[in-house]
């Protein structure tokens, strides 16, 4: 090939990669776009969680926004919890489910763990949960679920442990409020914020006297207590059909 036709040959060819660069280029800033745009209404769905959940108590919708849920640290933990109890003196708590409702009252010389259940109820924690352990003549458990909206409220309140408030007034018999806590590398008996547990045992369960906090009492509704101990497990004592709660304060 001569020296003009190779020019003319690589004049024309120019153009055409050009243009398919260019092409490329139009192509990879509108996926970038497309990609922002969907991780910032991704970011906006994240900010607040609006889960189309049907309560059976009032066949509500549960909405938690995220963005009103301060985030706590375990050093911070005290001093945030009693503050917090101080301008939330409430202690009558509604625990609603489609088997009826459990009025508990909130022990005062527990503060710690008043303040923090309070705290949850107020930001709707629990009505994304279940009754997600049950063990018949023993506790029905409740506080967690497999949702993606209970995980994603945990995250944003925090992963501390509420320290221990042993008393021997507060014993686990029939009707105790108790805390549930983690078993490893928990030598302090230090209590899980989220959830809680029903002694449903007509003989109590004094051995997780001092092992466990007791924070509350049930004052009526312990037989809803007994029927949600009857329905059918599987074998990690989880309910084959999702025991949903909903819980108000009274006062």
């Amino acid at each position: 090939m001569s020296f003009a036709k190779y020019l003319i040959y690589f004049l024309l060819i120019i153009p055409i990669v050009s243009s398919c660069e260019d092409t490329k280029s139009k192509k990879t800033e509108q996926q970038n776009s497309i990609t922002k745009s969907v991780k910032k209404e991704q970011a906006k769905k994240d900010d607040s969680i609006v889960n189309s959940i049907k309560i059976p108590a009032g066949g509500t919708k549960t909405e938690v926004n995220l963005r009103e849920i301060e985030f706590v640290e375990q050093e911070e933990l005290i001093p945030f919890l009693e503050k917090y109890g101080e301008n939330n003196p409430e202690n009558l708590v509604l625990i609603s489910t489609s088997f009826g409702d459990i009025k508990v009252r909130l022990f005062n010389d527990t503060p710690l763990h008043r303040a923090n259940f309070i705290r949850l109820v107020k930001m709707g924690y629990f009505n994304t949960t279940f009754f997600h352990r049950v063990a018949k003549d023993f506790v029905i458990q409740g506080g967690n679920s497999d949702r993606v909206a209970t995980t994603k409220v945990r995250n944003r309140v925090g992963s501390f442990l509420i320290p221990s408030e042993f008393s021997n007034q507060h014993k686990h018999n029939r009707g105790a409020f108790s805390a549930a806590k983690y078993a490893e590398q928990n030598v302090s008996k230090a209590s899980s914020p989220f959830e809680f547990f029903i002694v449903q045992s007509q003989r109590g369960a004094h051995h997780l006297d001092n092992d466990h906090t007791v924070f509350g009492e049930v004052i009526s509704g312990m037989d809803v207590v007994d029927k949600i101990a009857q329905v059918e497990v599987d074998d990690k004592e989880w309910p084959r059909e999702n025991v949903e709660m909903k819980i108000k304060i009274l006062d």
